[in-house]
């Protein structure tokens, strides 16, 4: 008898480099994520977490390496990736002009949601912004706004998550919201991969953890047996970083 094949990983990424001119933000990071797994990247400012995370949401091309998502490639099939995750990072890139309802309508059409108006509802629901829907994004405040960028994330159901520091002006409220609302939903079964600096909240959203200095992973492991103080001591071992 062979050996069973193992199953594609939802996030394969191989020996990706990323240059701007002379300067290398990634070098050569290598990783994969399994389909429901929960993975937080750690690592001191310019340690390349927001490159990463936009080459993996087709924002950007890596200069050399290999990128899957769910086996696409994002070179030939980026729409198709596109429909299948979804991005909450500290910019909202919402429409101002827009009230809340046209922001969500927009994607909605964007992403073929269907039961548009019922699902648009139910996250407006989720994030509370149910009374707000008809208002200008432009007069929301910013924890509001990143509340409206959590509905319109999760509003085609992705079942990847890329979040880029997402809780970068958010209220207490809102931070529970986000937690909440990245948890399993009916019939979808995500994959979630984060960059924060809080790392109290990081252990306890993951199962999972990477270590990014100077555009290399220096650490992977599992978070299962870490507390706080012992992710200190590795943190600050492989970065030579106080955290």
């Amino acid at each position: 008898m062979g050996e069973t094949a193992s199953p594609v990983p939802v996030i394969q990424v191989e020996d990706i480099r990323k240059t701007y001119g002379h300067h290398a933000a990634l070098k050569k990071v290598t990783f994969r994520a399994e389909a429901g797994e929960s993975i937080v990247i750690f690592g001191p400012n310019g340690a390349g977490k927001t490159t990463l995370i936009k080459i993996i949401a087709t924002i950007i091309r890596p200069t050399a390496g290999k990128v899957l998502v769910n086996g696409l490639d994002p070179e030939t099939d980026a729409e198709a990736i596109r429909r299948r995750i979804g991005v909450i990072t500290h910019q909202t890139f919402l429409y101002g002009n827009l009230t809340a309802y046209e922001n969500l309508v927009f994607y909605a059409r964007l992403y073929d949601v269907a039961d548009a108006e019922t699902r648009i509802r139910e996250m407006a629901e989720v994030v509370g912004l149910s009374t707000r829907l008809e208002d200008r994004v432009a007069t929301f405040s910013r924890g509001m706004q990143q509340r409206l960028s959590i509905a319109r994330a999760l509003l085609h159901r992705p079942t990847i998550l890329l979040l880029d520091e997402p809780e970068t002006g958010l209220d207490q409220q809102a931070i529970t919201i986000l937690r909440e609302a990245m948890k399993l939903e009916a019939g979808v079964r995500r994959t979630i991969l984060m960059t924060t600096h809080n790392m109290e909240r990081g252990l306890e959203m993951s199962d999972r953890l990477l270590i990014l200095t100077r555009g290399t992973i220096c650490h992977d492991c599992s978070t299962a047996e870490l507390d706080v103080p012992a992710l200190r001591e590795i943190y600050e071992t492989h970065t030579g970083v106080s955290a």
